[in-house]
């Protein structure tokens, strides 16, 4: 990392009272410009992939994506919706929220589906 204002050389001509004390510096001001450097331009190599255990093919196309979506989200209604008839008070009230929510995605889940597929 470049900075306009260089940092002040260490006095050569006067040396310092302890030697450690010089290497604890140098060893300091490395550390300081490792971090910066870290935390201001990182490499673009050095960034952290997501997990590949769990992944969705690159070459599958969005109608097949959004199709599936939806599939997924109709059953996680579904599943919440019965399980809120087993329930009761503030927990049913809770599955119910839950099963909106999901029904919620699934709405605009499938009106994308509708913009890269209309049904004519």
């Amino acid at each position: 990392m470049d900075k306009l204002i260089p940092d002040p050389p260490l006095d050569a001509t006067t040396p310092p009272t302890d030697p450690t004390r010089a290497e604890e510096l140098i060893k300091d001001r490395e550390a300081i410009k490792r971090a910066l450097d870290f935390y201001l331009s990182p490499d673009v190599e050095k960034r952290s992939n997501p997990s590949t255990m769990f992944m969705v093919a690159p070459n599958i196309d969005t109608e097949t994506l959004l199709a599936h979506a939806y599939e997924s989200l109709a059953s996680a209604s579904a599943l919440a919706s019965n399980f809120a008839g087993e329930l009761s008070g503030l927990q049913r009230s809770t599955a119910l929220a839950i099963q909106q929510v999901v029904m919620l995605a699934e709405l605009a889940v499938n009106r994308a589906l509708d913009r890269v597929d209309p049904q004519i």
